[in-house]
């Protein structure tokens, strides 16, 4: 079954949320964005988040050391990044954290997937080239990859069921689908996640 990531959680009413409707994962965003929180901030609300959903960390072109600090404080327990990383750094977090990675990837031609094939990432996330913009990109160029992706970009409760039919990615990631006015949306999380689990393959 489809798994799911509610990206951009900042606040306990966010929090709240999550831990009724219960995805897989949620993200916090430590990258400049409107959704960033500070290792205070996500350490707080990783402690009234139910221990059954897995919190990721976002970072674009973050130290690894600042990385492992966040990771052994136990804020978060997989790594992304969205940034210019290379294959040396993946490896480095890895290393340095014992965390699974996730390596996110712009994708606007084939290529950029094809680049990432053999990742030492333990999972891939393909996006719209600019994070976070809530843009779809062409999912035609996603190719067939052994490795587990994340499909991001433009994911919404509209069309997650098409995307799973269409795609059959490992996990979908959903920031600004589920918001009202850049503020997460209960409803909309609640339907979201109806509709990614309920969809049969």
């Amino acid at each position: 079954m489809t798994k799911v990531k509610v990206c951009g959680i900042k606040s306990p009413n966010d929090i709240y949320a999550v831990n009724l409707f219960k995805p897989d994962y949620i993200g916090f965003v430590f990258a400049e964005s409107k959704r960033k929180v500070t290792g205070d901030q996500a350490l707080a609300l990783r402690k009234i988040l139910l221990p059954e959903i897995i919190p990721i960390g976002v970072f674009v072109n973050e130290s690894a050391d600042n990385i492992a600090v966040l990771a052994k404080n136990g804020v978060i327990d997989i790594i992304q990044l969205h940034g210019n990383e290379t294959e040396d750094f993946i490896l480095e977090v890895k290393e340095k954290t014992g965390k699974q990675v996730i390596k996110a990837v712009g994708v606007e031609k084939q290529e950029d997937i094809e680049r990432w094939r053999k990742s030492s990432s333990d999972y891939l996330l393909f996006d719209y080239k600019i994070p976070g913009e809530g843009q779809r990109f062409d999912w035609n160029l996603i190719t067939k990859t052994d490795k587990p992706f994340f499909l991001a970009g433009g994911i919404n409760p509209d069309n997650v069921e098409a995307a799973i039919k269409f795609i059959n990615p490992f996990a979908v990631d959903v920031s600004s689908g589920v918001e009202t006015n850049g503020v997460k949306d209960s409803e909309k999380i609640d339907l979201f996640i109806r509709r990614t689990k309920n969809y049969e393959h």
